[in-house]
């Protein structure tokens, strides 16, 4: 299948239930600081609401739980890989996505066969204090030239106005967080996503 080209990230399954109808079809539910219960209650929800819109969820870090929930994706950073078991994450029949930031990193996600990989931060990003600068457009050139067929996936400091730049150097798909959560009208900045990237 292919992965649509518009992919926001958000930490709480409302944000879904405000999304999903406008026409988002594909996500990824991150939340970084919650119990397992509420977790199980978030990711459950997340998934019934894809289910109900055609699409595909995408759990961010949680393996064990997702393929417990019986979901089809699952995303891990560098650090949740050192953790994870990926032979029991393909096992289950999820697909993985992985983020990577430099060059060691690119070649460690592609030795498991990603079913994309995300660079990032592609521009400077608030969301969270990173050790990386800005990696910039010609680093999405080159990574698309290393990755291949792989779904390449730009995050960091994405906007609506940034997206076809991002499109032309090489990204399959553009991730988004801030500038949809922290928009005064993120339901008008999604439709605004949506006609960039359709």
């Amino acid at each position: 299948m292919t992965l649509d080209r518009f992919y926001p990230i958000f930490d709480d399954v409302r944000w879904l239930e405000r999304m999903l109808p406008l026409g988002v079809k594909l996500v990824q539910l991150r939340i970084k600081e919650a119990d397992d219960a509420t977790l199980r209650d978030q990711i459950t929800r997340a998934k019934a609401l894809c289910d109900d819109a055609g699409a595909v969820l995408v759990v961010n870090d949680y393996w064990q739980m997702a393929i417990e929930l019986g979901c089809d994706w699952v995303h891990l950073g560098q650090e949740d890989l050192d953790e994870a078991d990926v032979s029991a994450i393909r096992a289950a029949g999820l697909k993985l996505g992985l983020s990577t930031h430099d060059p060691s990193e690119l070649a460690r996600a592609m030795s498991h066969a990603p079913d994309y990989v995300a660079l990032g931060p592609v521009y400077p990003t608030i969301l969270k204090k990173m050790k990386w600068h800005q990696q910039g457009l010609e680093r999405v050139t080159v990574w698309k030239g290393l990755v291949g067929d792989t779904p390449l996936v730009a995050i960091g400091g994405m906007s609506v106005e940034r997206a076809p730049g991002a499109f032309a150097a090489g990204a399959d798909i553009v991730s988004a967080v801030t500038d949809i959560t922290l928009n005064d009208d993120p339901e008008a900045r999604v439709r605004a996503w949506l006609e960039v990237t359709r």
